[in-house]
């Protein structure tokens, strides 16, 4: 474990660390329906996103530290697994206008327990819920990137849009993740939802 520990400052300066390039990990993602699978969330509701209408943002992230804890040696050196608390907030913080764009519900996800999830959820004043993958069931259905650092099996940082239980729109690689709500703004106001 590295020797810092988590602050919890979204103050970083994104061009001292490296950022992460195309892999064609979620090349293969837009336009997949996902899984019927229930998700443990940090409101204590099973969250099925197959299942949800209309248009769901889910933001996925490799992991948040806690204040206690130190994150996992060379964290920083690892392309673009920094800013999961920025990204979280940017969210938090653009959630009103999201929603104003016809965005029904956002969440965050990612392959930590709900009891470390809502730690974060509550520190952070999340006004929705973050869901665990723990068992990297929804990972593995969808082929999801990820990584390996300190013993831990990560998800890499990606936005979707789902529609209708199906992934309209997929960001990837996210970097700088704090700009990683209004890359979605900017793509709903340019893929507003037809009305019928």
């Amino acid at each position: 474990m590295s020797n810092q520990p988590f602050t919890g400052s979204s103050d970083v300066d994104w061009s001292l660390l490296p950022a992460p390039e195309d892999d064609g990990g979620a090349s293969h993602l837009q336009g997949l329906g996902l899984p019927t699978l229930p998700l443990t969330s940090t409101s204590g509701e099973e969250v099925d996103l197959s299942e949800i209408v209309g248009r769901t943002v889910v933001y996925i992230y490799p992991m948040t530290g806690k204040p206690d804890r130190p994150l996992p040696d060379g964290w920083d050196e690892i392309p673009g697994a920094r800013g999961c608390t920025p990204q979280s907030c940017a969210f938090r913080d653009h959630a009103e206008e999201l929603g104003a764009l016809g965005i029904r519900q956002i969440f965050g996800l990612s392959t930590q327990d709900s009891v470390w999830q809502r730690e974060a959820a509550t520190r952070l004043h999340l006004p929705f819920a973050l869901l665990s993958d723990n068992a990297l069931r929804l990972a593995d259905e969808l082929d999801l990137p990820r990584f390996e650092t300190g013993g831990m099996v990560l998800l890499k940082r990606l936005t979707m849009v789902l529609r209708d239980g199906m992934i309209e729109q997929v960001f990837y690689p996210v970097f700088p993740p704090d700009q990683s709500a209004q890359t979605v703004i900017d793509w709903l106001k340019a893929n507003p939802t037809v009305k019928d």
